[in-house]
């Protein structure tokens, strides 16, 4: 994709700079002949020249680089959206992926796995900790909520805990798709550092994670159909779908939908056995 003109980034930059309030950083509010915050405020905020960033938005000051529009995007608290299409504008690419902790999600999106009733669903990051999940999800594959949130993650699962290695009907083929479809996601989100310990970790305590791991295979994640042995409800298939959040490339969805109305009925009767969720 070409570089866009000077002129377009010159005029995002100053619509963005336009709707920001000054009072919401402590600044006066009084006579400002325009709204939004001045030149030289966002420029202070992004530590660079006020006379370069009064150019960028005349469209003269030339094709910044990567760590400059950071800056710009971080003073003028872009959102991940409005900081990818500042990337387009300046420099004709995305910024470059960059991986974020998570420690949860919004009440919104809560909401979304909770009106799927006879569904599991999880919320992963890119380095497979579930960070959220609705009452199929812990009637059916574990209780997340009582357990630590180091482990809360899926590989950890699949390969340190017993019983979720039982519960696979055929746990070397899933383990070898999680594997492949884990390093898938933790290339595109730029978590490589962040998921060494982890790495290390099952490949010590898991010779079967260090030989897939080594095998190097990339998987996309996308539907398939998973099957489960369960103490309680027995044998269940289900139809999975990954789904990206929109806003938060950080964050997959996955819900696993029951492929008969036999399974939905084995997955009510688990659900309706234990406590509902406070």
């Amino acid at each position: 994709m070409a570089i866009d003109t000077p002129a377009r980034l010159g005029t995002y930059l100053r619509d963005r700079r336009t709707r920001l309030d000054p009072a919401a950083f402590g600044l006066s509010g009084g006579r400002r002949r325009t709204p939004g915050l001045r030149r030289e405020e966002v420029a202070q905020r992004a530590n660079i020249s006020p006379t370069w960033y009064t150019w960028l938005e005349q469209g003269r000051g030339g094709a910044p680089s990567a760590d400059v529009l950071d800056r710009i995007a971080a003073g003028l608290m872009l959102t991940e959206p409005e900081r990818e299409h500042l990337f387009m504008l300046g420099l004709g690419r995305p910024p470059e992926v960059r991986y974020k902790p998570v420690e949860g999600v919004t009440p919104r999106l809560q909401r979304v796995l909770d009106a799927l009733h006879l569904s599991p669903a999880i919320i992963k990051t890119a380095t497979w900790d579930v960070v959220a999940w609705n009452r199929a999800a812990a009637a059916l594959f574990t209780d997340y909520a009582k357990l630590p949130p180091e482990r809360r993650n899926i590989l950890r699962l699949m390969f340190a805990d017993h019983r979720a290695q039982a519960a696979q009907e055929d746990w070397h083929s899933v383990a070898r798709f999680v594997v492949g479809a884990f390093r898938a996601d933790v290339a595109r989100a730029g978590a490589g550092e962040e998921v060494t310990r982890l790495i290390e970790e099952l490949s010590r305590v898991s010779p079967e994670f260090e030989a897939l791991w080594r095998d190097n295979e990339v998987i996309a994640h996308g539907e398939g159909i998973k099957r489960i042995k369960h103490p309680e409800a027995g044998r269940l298939e289900l139809e999975f779908s990954a789904f990206a959040v929109d806003g938060r490339p950080e964050l997959g969805m996955v819900v696993y939908n029951p492929a008969t109305d036999a399974d939905g009925d084995r997955i009510r009767s688990l659900i309706e056995s234990r406590p509902a969720l406070m």
